[in-house]
C-alpha cells in the first residue's frame, strides 16, 4: 500500500494512539520516519521505538508513547511541510513554538534535526513538523 504522505500518516497514528491511551502503536518503517522518531525520543516526547521485521523486505516501527500524570506528553503534533506544499526555512526565520517549549523538526543537509540542534549547527531546511 502506498501513501502520498508517509510521515503525515505516522504523525496521525501517534495522535490517534494517544487519544486512545495506547501504550504503543505500529507504523511502517522508513529512514525518514526513523529519523523523526529519533528526534522525538531525544527531546523526550516518546519513550522509544524499535524496528521489527514483519516479512522479507517489510519492516515496521513499534513506537512507545509517553504519558505524564495520565496525560499525553505530546499536546500538539502538526505536519507543516506537505507533499503539495513544501515549506523551507532559514535558521534565522524559524519561529519558536509556545515560547520555546515546543520543538520544530527540520530536514537539513546535516540530517533530521530539532530546531535547537539546527541553530547550533547554523543550518536551515525543510520544516517537517511542530511538536508541543
Amino acid at each position: 500500500m502506498s501513501f502520498s504522505d508517509p510521515l503525515g500518516d505516522m504523525l496521525t497514528r501517534i495522535r490517534n494512539g494517544q487519544k486512545a491511551r495506547k501504550a504503543a502503536i505500529i507504523s511502517p518503517a522508513s529512514k525518514l520516519r526513523t529519523s523523526v522518531l529519533e528526534v522525538l525520543k531525544q527531546e523526550g516526547y516518546i519513550r522509544g521505538y524499535s524496528q521489527e521485521k514483519v516479512s522479507e523486505g517489510i519492516e515496521q516501527l513499534k513506537i512507545e508513547l509517553k504519558y505524564y500524570e495520565n496525560q499525553p506528553v505530546i499536546r500538539s503534533l502538526d505536519r507543516v511541510s506537505k507533499p503539495g506544499r513544501r515549506v523551507y526555512a532559514k535558521i534565522k526565520d524559524l519561529k519558536s513554538i509556545n515560547n520555546g517549549l515546543g520543538v520544530v523538526v527540520l530536514s537539513t543537509p546535516k540530517g533530521v534535526l530539532s530546531d535547537g540542534k539546527a541553530r547550533e549547527l547554523n543550518v536551515g531546511g525543510e520544516v517537517l513538523c511542530n511538536v508541543f
